[in-house]
């Protein structure tokens, strides 16, 4: 089944034991000398937040003569533990800040809450059904309570918004036309640890897109999300025919989201620029789709059951192009007709080893995992 149209229509820091048991998900023994040094790493990051410093920690923090193996082992902790702010893309993105909090537990009061471009920070404390989209301001941080609050049956819209940050919500069954979430004309924004879902049971246009990215939209993160049971994953530039506003923009960053039972765009890119480095993607027909001349550089991913994992020739007119780099393919096929010259991105990030990435992912991808 393949489609020829594409059209798009405050985090707190854990005890010890969560280092300890972040840590023994990854693929690789942690030794007690690691455990040693993992223990002064989360207590250097508890100490740097308490102080109100940097919420990141540096892997070349650590002794420089560790091993490749403890050297990943360190990264990853110290990002479960600090990654308060996005990387990538979408870095430089505050959404609310530190306004004070309102949690909200009826649609009607999330409605009123995520209005207007004023600094505003809302908690959603239960999952709320949807028949079509909710336009969220600007200077705004929807946050989800706890591992079971969001919305289904429609999603949320950022319409020529800037400064938007959306975390730990359920996204599911998003029927057409509604996305998930439908990113157009906005900038600076961090899609993270969301959980967005739908079934196969139905036709393929049933639903719309799980997180669509269009219309000169910039400057965006999307990380540590779990893709489940869906048709159309994430489409970033909706149309062949958008050359004139796409152009220059569309810059995206997807990072250790885990795709599972996604059938195509993974992401889909056009015009744009595109990282996606460590995800995994999981039972899948094509993934990452680079066309329209869309720059992508695909580093560190892990894909399994997958028939082809990167493709530049397919469904449009003028091919895109792609750069990979430290994946493991797991058997997938790959359709590279021209090689990008996006090698380098323009920001500072960690990519971890591929051999890591599924226990990772895995451990840490989607609501409830903050």
């Amino acid at each position: 089944m393949r489609s020829t149209h594409d059209h798009g229509t405050t985090d707190d820091i854990g005890d010890l034991a969560s280092a300890t048991h972040a840590t023994s998900a990854l693929s690789t023994p942690v030794t007690a000398r690691d455990r040693r040094r993992l223990t002064a790493v989360a207590a250097g990051v508890a100490a740097t937040l308490a102080l109100g410093g940097l919420a990141t920690v540096s892997a070349h923090d650590a002794d420089s003569a560790d091993s490749a193996r403890s050297e990943s082992t360190q990264a990853t902790t110290a990002r479960l533990f600090a990654e308060t702010t996005p990387i990538g893309f979408g870095a430089g993105t505050t959404g609310g800040g530190n306004a004070t909090a309102t949690t909200v537990t009826s649609l009607d009061a999330f409605k009123a809450a995520v209005t207007g471009d004023k600094a505003k920070v809302v908690k959603v404390s239960g999952l709320f059904s949807l028949t079509a989209q909710v336009d969220i301001g600007s200077n705004t941080t929807v946050l989800g309570v706890g591992s079971g609050s969001g919305f289904t049956g429609g999603g949320l819209r950022l319409k020529e918004a800037t400064n938007v940050i959306v975390r730990n919500l359920n996204l599911s069954k998003p029927r057409k036309p509604s996305d998930a979430i439908t990113v157009q004309k906005s900038t600076k924004v961090w899609i993270d640890h969301n959980t967005l879902s739908a079934d196969r049971d139905h036709d393929k246009d049933y639903y719309d897109g799980l997180l669509d990215i269009s219309h000169g939209s910039d400057n965006i993160t999307v990380s540590w999300n779990r893709f489940a049971d869906h048709f159309k994953g994430s489409l970033v530039g909706h149309s062949d025919n958008n050359a004139s506003e796409d152009t220059g923009h569309l810059k995206v960053t997807y990072h250790h989201n885990w795709f599972m039972n996604v059938y195509s765009r993974i992401p889909s890119l056009r015009f744009g620029t595109g990282h996606f480095y460590d995800n995994y993607v999981q039972g899948a027909e094509t993934g990452v789709h680079s066309r329209m001349g869309a720059q992508t550089l695909v580093e560190n991913n892990v894909f399994r059951d997958t028939e082809v994992a990167v493709t530049t020739s397919r469904d449009s007119d003028i091919d895109g192009y792609a750069v990979l780099r430290g994946n493991d393919l797991g058997g997938a096929a790959t359709e590279v007709s021209q090689t990008g010259s996006f090698t380098t991105p323009p920001y500072a990030y960690t990519a971890e080893p591929a051999s890591s990435v599924v226990a990772t992912v895995t451990a840490q991808a989607g609501a409830g995992k903050l």
